[in-house]
């Protein structure tokens, strides 16, 4: 496409800070967008259950709240008391379709049309393939499995049911990627030579949920790589639009041990002399949050009482409390990973909990300009003109990353119920397959960090 046609193309998806032009490019799911023959398939709304009843399942399910005409939450499977009641209360479940585990959900005849998958990552496959087999389409929260067997045979499963099949690669789905790649596929800036990509963890992020919480442990969820960047990985090749096919990585366990702790340092944030001047107090982390109103994640995570009282007793006794230089975490909290593409393109990612934000920033190299995006603005300088674009996206959501990554979360939501609701998985950007080449990539760079070497991506 040529250079001058740039702007036509991209006035559907974002605006140049002048307010004007907020359309999405791709109509991706929007029922109004569907065509009339499509739009009668279904009159009633698509009907999920939700299998692990955490921040991710529980803020999935919130799509059904704001929009019953599309989508009622009929079923829950979670082991936690407090988390099963809230979905089982805010939707309105009856109590035979409440449940502790998701076999008791396998066991009944099948009484809903899809599944939210959003339990521990090591307990995706098994829920996965069975759910498949018995004819529920699936959504099914990222990483598909920690090991390379395991996504597989999730994916062989969902190919051969011929169900609805989407992996939470939410990056793809928010209204930013989607104006970036519909830059990247004008020609513009030609034909793509490189592309940078940072993912800021940031250094309260990963003291929270990568030293402290649930995924501070490659045996007990998965790598660092895996768990939190395979995001960004797929990103990268959806952005390309191109195969990897070698990749080589670096990364440590640079910080959060115990040879990094400072002397006279306690074994709880509470119990420590040195508290104040630690920039990974849980004390000055949380309360700060509950002073300032923040009542949601990643509060919510801590206890179901966000209270101060109730967040300062979690501090107290629960693992959120624990000096991060004291906890079991083994996962990295730096890496990088070089690209090679089927083409030549290459492609570099870092990975870092050193940041003070948690935005996510890129540069993308080609023949006739390049590209800088960091979430909210895109800037597209030309080579012929001299010239720099900037382009601000407006989010369809709260445009927060925190609350909801940028749109993607209600924007996935709302594409796997039109995908069930009109027959149409098309509608999905992260599918079976190309999802598996990604984790592939993932599985690729951890063995060239662990070994030391460059290592082939084999699909």
């Amino acid at each position: 496409m040529r250079p001058e046609l740039f702007s036509d193309r991209l006035k559907y998806s974002i605006s140049a800070g002048n307010g004007a032009g907020t359309r999405i490019a791709r109509p991706w799911l929007r029922v109004d967008n569907v065509s009339p023959q499509k739009r009668t398939l279904r009159m009633h709304p698509v009907q999920l259950i939700v299998v692990g009843g955490g921040s991710r399942g529980t803020g999935y399910a919130g799509y059904a709240l704001e929009h019953p005409d599309q989508v009622r939450i009929v079923g829950v499977a979670e082991p936690r008391d407090f988390y099963r009641d809230r979905i089982a209360t805010q939707h309105g479940i009856t109590p035979d379709c409440v449940f502790t585990d998701w076999r008791e959900i396998a066991a009944r005849p099948k009484f809903a049309d899809g599944v939210i998958i959003a339990t521990q990552d090591a307990m995706h496959a098994d829920p996965a393939v069975a759910f498949a087999d018995m004819g529920y389409h699936i959504m099914l929260e990222k990483p598909m499995a920690p090991d390379e067997a395991d996504c597989r045979r999730i994916v062989e499963a969902a190919l051969a049911n011929h169900r609805v099949f989407a992996v939470c690669h939410v990056l793809r789905y928010t209204p930013y990627t989607q104006a970036l790649k519909s830059v990247v596929d004008s020609g513009r800036i030609g034909d793509v030579v490189s592309i940078q990509h940072l993912e800021s963890v940031g250094y309260w992020h990963q003291a929270h949920s990568y030293v402290r919480g649930n995924w501070r442990s490659e045996r007990g969820s998965s790598a660092m790589l895996l768990a939190k960047s395979c995001h960004d990985m797929d990103w990268i090749r959806y952005i390309t639009g191109k195969r990897c096919i070698q990749v080589a990585s670096f990364g440590s366990l640079r910080h959060f041990h115990s040879g990094e702790k400072p002397e006279g340092a306690g074994e709880r944030c509470l119990e420590c002399a040195i508290e104040p001047a630690c920039p990974y107090s849980a004390p000055q982390i949380y309360l700060g949050m509950v002073r300032e109103g923040r009542t949601g994640w990643p509060l919510a995570v801590l206890a179901p009482d966000p209270s101060e009282q109730g967040v300062l007793e979690a501090i107290r006794t629960g693992p959120y409390g624990r000096c991060v230089y004291s906890c079991d975490n083994d996962v990295v909290d730096h890496q990088v990973v070089s690209m090679r593409f089927e083409d030549g393109t290459t492609g570099s990612f870092t990975m870092t909990a050193f940041t003070r934000t948690r935005d996510r920033e890129s540069r993308i190299f080609g023949t006739r300009g390049e590209i800088y995006g960091n979430g909210e603005t895109i800037e597209v300088y030309d080579f012929l003109t001299d010239r720099t674009d900037r382009l601000k996206v407006t989010a369809h959501s709260d445009g927060s990353i925190l609350g909801g990554h940028g749109g993607g979360d209600r924007a996935i939501m709302r594409e796997f119920v039109a995908a069930i609701a009109h027959d149409d998985p098309s509608l999905i950007l992260s599918g079976p397959e190309e999802s598996l080449e990604t984790h592939l990539m993932v599985f690729a760079a951890e063995k060239a960090r662990r070994e030391g070497r460059v290592v082939d991506v084999r699909v």
